[in-house]
C-alpha cells in the first residue's frame, strides 16, 4: 500500500490544492517499508488526483481539502484522511496503529471563493 501526505517541512502540510511536495510511503505488513519526498512540478488541484495516480497511492493524509479535489480523488479510488496536522512522521504512525485523528468533514471554500474571504468548513486551520 502506498500512503501519500501533503508535505511541508516536516508537517501535514494545510492546503492540498496547493501543496508542493507529498511524501510518500510504501507500507507492509504494518510498518513503513520506504518514504520518499516528490515535488508536485507546480501541479494544482485538481491534477493532484491525477499526479497521486501516477504514483500509484492508496490514500492519502492532508490538512484542508476542497470539493472538487475530494471528488476527484474519489474517482481515482484514493482513500482520503483529512483535518490531519503536526508531524508527517508521526500521523503515518499513528495511521499504522489505528490512531491517526483526522475530521472526515474537513473542506475547503472552493478556490476562487478562497482568495475573497471564502470560509473553511472543519479544521483547516485557517490555512485553506
Amino acid at each position: 500500500m502506498k500512503l501519500a501526505v501533503t508535505y511541508d517541512n516536516g508537517e501535514v502540510f494545510q492546503h492540498f490544492g496547493h501543496t508542493e511536495y507529498f511524501k510518500i510511503y510504501t507500507l507492509e505488513d504494518g510498518s513503513i517499508t520506504s518514504e520518499e519526498v516528490l515535488s508536485t512540478d507546480g501541479q494544482g488541484h485538481g491534477a493532484l488526483a491525477g499526479f497521486l495516480q501516477e504514483h500509484e497511492v492508496n490514500a492519502l493524509i492532508c490538512g484542508g481539502i476542497g470539493g472538487g479535489a475530494r471528488t476527484a480523488l474519489a474517482a481515482a479510488g484514493i482513500e482520503l484522511y483529512p483535518g490531519v496536522s503536526g508531524n508527517a512522521d508521526a500521523q503515518v504512525t499513528a495511521f499504522l496503529s489505528g490512531q491517526l485523528q483526522y475530521n472526515p468533514d474537513t473542506q475547503c471554500a472552493d478556490h476562487e471563493h478562497h482568495h475573497h474571504g471564502g470560509d473553511c468548513h472543519g479544521d483547516c486551520s485557517g490555512h485553506c
